[in-house]
């Protein structure tokens, strides 16, 4: 069984008080007319509806109250129906027809008591005017109120979705990080492992035939290990990139990067490159990192060449090769993709594509000031 609403308990209390009221109030001393019992019943009617519509109880209240005290033969309390109306009409923002409506009454009542006969004294009608002024008064205060406590849950609600958006952003940009570090470390040494097992398979000669089935084992597994590596990267990537994460590295082991690499690198070097920022630092040490792994896993030689420059503000890094590119399977995409994310996050640039000679060409423009314009 559905429970009255409070507004509709606050009416039937209302209606019953002022029908008691009534009752009490006729001492018999006068004669009752019909409109001692159409105006209440029409006056109880429209507080009955005054939620669903505010305006029209209003109008037909007032009106009911301003006909039952002149004509009416009793002297019921009906006027208290009015002071709930007004409250009801303000509640719900119909501040102006409150207003208008509780001055008529109020001029219609100092106007009726302009006559030769007083209906009520100066105290009377002070305390009707004063709770006319509070109903309206007070409806407006708790419109207010409830106006205010909805604008604080919903800046609460925001705040809880902003929150939950900012963990979620943080475990994207941490999912990231950690494909960015398993592509970037791991996956660079099991292409070493590859690549060393395929030279070291190439070059045997006079070898016992297990020791040659041991390598056929590494290389095998280690190229198994790579596709099972992209897989994994390709589950990590399927998620916002918005905040690229630079992952821990320096320039200063390139030397380190360039002996595991297992090629021949022809290094050249120019500026100072033991004050960079330690963001740009890492950024550059990645993606030299994956340059030469692309060199070795795709290119189909052995040589390539780096040259790393610190001028005019930038970090150039260039990586190229003079191979012929045979190695090259279509790859996952990922090496190139997470180096020109990395150049794109400093504000640099990265441009990577085969050479008009032959062989293929990454370079890095990193700058060395970061920019202010609010880009993570």
């Amino acid at each position: 069984m559905r429970r009255p609403s409070p507004s509709t308990i606050v009416s039937i209390v209302t209606i019953a008080a002022v029908l008691a009221g009534s009752l009490f109030a006729f001492d018999g001393s006068g004669r009752l007319n019909v409109l001692d019992f159409v105006l209440p019943v029409i006056a109880c009617a429209a507080l009955l509806a005054r939620e669903r519509y505010p305006v029209a109880a209003l109008v037909v209240v007032a009106v009911s109250v301003a006909a039952y005290y002149p004509y009416a033969g009793a002297d019921g309390p009906l006027i208290v129906m009015l002071f709930v109306v007004l409250y009801t009409a303000a509640d719900r923002g119909h501040l102006t027809a409150a207003v208008a409506t509780g001055a008529a009454a109020l001029l219609a009542m100092g106007f009726g008591e302009t006559g030769g006969i007083r209906h009520v004294d100066n105290t009377t009608f002070v305390s009707i005017t004063g709770w006319v002024v509070a109903s309206i008064a007070f409806g407006g205060v708790t419109r207010n109120r409830r106006a205010y406590l909805s604008e604080a849950r919903r800046h609460a609600l925001d705040a809880l979705l902003t929150k939950e958006e900012e963990a979620r952003r943080r475990a994207s940009e941490e999912r990231l990080r950690i494909a960015r570090e398993l592509h970037d470390v791991l996956g660079h040494n099991i292409s070493m492992i590859n690549v060393q097992a395929s030279a070291a398979l190439h070059g045997i000669r006079k070898r016992p035939e297990d020791a040659e089935a041991a390598l056929r084992t590494i290389k095998d597994t280690s190229k198994e290990t790579l596709r099972e590596l992209r897989t994994t990267l390709g589950v990590l990537r399927q998620v916002d990139e918005d905040a690229p994460v630079a992952p821990a590295d320096s320039l200063a082991r390139v030397d380190e990067l360039v002996a595991a690499s297992g090629l021949k690198v022809r290094t050249e070097l120019s500026g100072p490159l033991d004050a960079l920022p330690t963001e740009v630092d890492l950024a550059a040490t990645r993606i030299v990192r994956e340059a030469l792994t692309n060199v070795s896993r795709h290119s189909g030689t052995e040589h390539a060449t780096l040259a790393i420059t610190n001028e005019a503000g930038h970090v150039i890094i260039t990586v190229q090769d003079d191979g012929p590119g045979t190695t090259y399977d279509g790859g996952s995409g990922f090496g190139i993709q997470g180096m020109r994310e990395r150049a794109t996050a400093l504000g640099g640039t990265l441009e990577a594509g085969p050479r008009p000679e032959g062989g293929f060409r990454v370079t890095a423009r990193l700058p060395l000031t970061q920019p202010t314009n609010g880009a993570r």
